[in-house]
This record gives C-alpha cells, sequence and structure tokens, in this order.
C-alpha cells in the first residue's frame, strides 16, 4: 500500500459512517474500499482504530467544577494533619434475587449457567465509608435511604472515630445529604466536614470503585431468597475485606485531571471555554 492509500483509508474510518450501521467492520470496509480485509485490520491496529468500541463520558456542568477537584483531590494526595478523610456514598435498591431454577454449576468445559429470569425478595440499601489512607470500609444497611438513615449512619461514623481526629467526608449532591437534619446533625459535631464532588462526577469519590467491586464479586451472581440473607453475605463480605483492606491510591493531581478535560473540550465544537 502507497503512503496515500493509507491515509485515504484512517480519514475514511475517521470521517464516515457506512450507509446500513452505526460504525465500520473490518469487512465493510474492505467491501467499499477493494482493500483485503486483513490489510484493514493491520492498518487500524497500526493506528490504533477500534470503529467497534465505545466508551462513556460525562462533562459536568458544575459551575464550581474547578474548585472541588481542587478540594477532593488535595485531600486525597495531602489530607489534613490529626483527621481521616472518608468517601462516602449509598448503594441503594439493591435487590434480594432468587433464580427461578436451581443454578448449575460449573463443570470442565462448560461455565456455571444461570436462568436469565428471578424472584425478587426485596431490597436493602447499603451505606458505606471507605477509609482513604487504609482501605477499610465502615458499612451499614438500611431498608430506607432517607436523611434520617443518613443522619444515623454518620453517628455511626462518630462512634467508630476517634473523639480526637477530625473526619473530612467526600460525598455526592444527593439531596439527603444536605438536608436542615444533616446541617443540624453538623452543627452539633463540628469536627466532621463534607466535601462534595462536582455534579456528574461520581468517578472522583473512591467509595464508587469499592461499590463495583463489591458488585463484581458478591452481588451480580449472588443467589439470596430474602433480604436477610443478602444483608447478612453484605456484612460478611465487609468483614472479610477488612481483615485485609486494599486503599485505592489517587495520583493524579488536579491539574493534571483539568489538562485532560481540556483535550476533551477541544474535540467538542460548541464547548465554550
Amino acid at each position: 500500500m502507497t503512503d496515500e492509500q493509507v491515509a485515504a483509508l484512517v480519514a475514511r474510518t475517521l470521517e464516515t459512517k457506512p450507509k446500513n450501521a452505526t460504525h465500520w467492520s473490518t469487512r465493510a470496509m474492505a467491501s467499499q474500499t477493494g482493500m483485503s480485509q486483513s490489510t484493514v485490520s493491520r492498518v487500524w491496529r497500526a493506528f490504533g482504530l477500534a470503529p467497534h468500541r465505545v466508551e462513556g463520558f460525562k462533562l459536568s456542568t458544575d459551575p464550581f467544577f474547578v474548585d472541588k477537584v481542587h478540594d477532593v483531590v488535595g485531600l486525597y494526595l495531602d489530607p489534613p494533619e490529626r483527621a481521616l478523610v472518608f468517601c462516602v456514598d449509598e448503594k441503594s435498591q439493591i435487590q434480594a434475587l432468587d433464580r427461578s431454577q436451581p443454578v448449575l454449576p460449573m463443570m470442565p468445559g462448560v461455565p456455571e449457567r444461570v436462568t436469565h429470569d428471578y424472584v425478587r425478595a426485596g431490597t436493602t440499601t447499603l451505606f458505606a465509608a471507605l477509609e482513604v489512607a487504609t482501605g477499610k470500609v465502615i458499612g451499614s444497611l438500611h431498608r430506607r435511604h432517607r436523611a434520617e438513615e443518613f443522619k444515623k449512619f454518620l453517628a455511626t461514623l462518630n462512634k467508630q472515630v476517634p473523639d480526637d481526629l477530625d473526619v473530612h467526608l467526600v460525598l455526592d449532591n444527593y439531596a439527603t445529604h444536605k438536608t436542615p437534619a444533616i446541617k443540624n446533625w453538623l452543627l452539633a459535631h463540628p469536627r466532621f466536614h463534607l466535601h462534595f464532588t462536582p455534579t456528574g462526577s461520581s468517578w472522583l469519590n473512591l467509595v464508587e470503585r469499592w461499590f463495583a467491586e463489591l458488585t463484581n464479586k458478591q452481588l451480580r451472581r449472588g443467589v439470596h431468597k430474602s433480604v436477610q440473607a443478602l444483608e447478612k453475605d453484605i456484612r460478611d463480605w465487609i468483614a472479610t475485606w477488612n481483615t485485609d483492606p486494599r486503599p485505592y491510591i489517587w495520583v493524579k493531581t488536579a491539574d493534571e485531571i483539568l489538562e485532560q478535560l481540556a483535550t476533551y473540550l477541544n474535540r467538542i465544537p460548541d464547548s465554550g471555554d
């Protein structure tokens, strides 16, 4: 292939779409260009092109985005002295699901098999606080997730953190975190300091990474005939995690995050500033 042919193939991949699909395949591109499928594949690999892949993203519209990023990342990279930093959130509507038929266990050459349908047995909500320094988790289960339950969870944290330490909480902008009852509780407990992530930026909260582990290793393939059984498994999983906790190490500075964000904005024609 000539350099001109390679450039034309790359440009066509980036700038056009087939008439009958949302993205190019090697077979479709080969048919349109007269090249072989293996040639198209080699060029795509060389230029890191993968039309079949798509990744999600969301840009925050929070007017205080920059300030909040500096605030939260600053807690991760340079935590205050004589204080503990926790990432806090609630995982609501965790369903106790029982498969409609028994699970068929894995065998050599055959994966575990489960029915596609299930029976709902109820839901629970997990409030969790991930200690940034150690990776330990303080969890509390409730059947509802109102401000009342969040206040109870704050009281649990207050009991478990030594009295001579301040408590810094990283959390999202959920309405239950900002009710008058919560504000009054915070006034009565001045060692608690709340740091809100920007709107639409849950990736800044490290407890979301821990929730993903809980989901992948316990909840997604779990079978529970009752909410009580589900809650017992969650408590057991947290207890096991805390026997050998692993902290998540934040590595990017706020400036590096904002620089990377700028590259996205430069690719959006109407992004403004």
